[in-house]
């Protein structure tokens, strides 16, 4: 990862000018290093909600392979390390109380 004087000597404040946030730029390196800039929005979105070394570790995985679809491995790791496992299970907790009845 990049110390915080690397990257403030890359900021360039015009071509930039919309990243201010660490995991905005966390995230944009993610979606060039799997080779998907056009969905860099799902990166940001997954840098801020998941923390960083489960997503690093995701990314050694997929970089250390030889895949084709570099996006598609690193879904895949991120849910084999349990990361989509608990949003799952409240969206199951959620449409079950739903459904439940209650008689009188």
């Amino acid at each position: 990862m990049h110390s915080i004087k690397d990257i403030l000597k890359n900021f360039d404040p015009l071509k930039d000018k919309y990243i201010s946030r660490d995991f905005q730029a966390f995230g944009i390196y993610l979606a060039e290093k799997l080779g998907e800039p056009r969905k860099k929005s799902l990166y940001i979105k997954l840098a801020k909600t998941i923390p960083r070394p489960v997503l690093e570790e995701a990314l050694r995985f997929v970089i250390d392979s030889n895949a084709r679809k570099k996006g598609a491995l690193f879904m895949w790791k991120l849910k084999q390390l349990g990361i989509f496992d608990k949003t799952k299970n409240s969206k199951s907790v959620k449409n079950q109380s739903k459904s439940v009845k209650i008689s009188d």
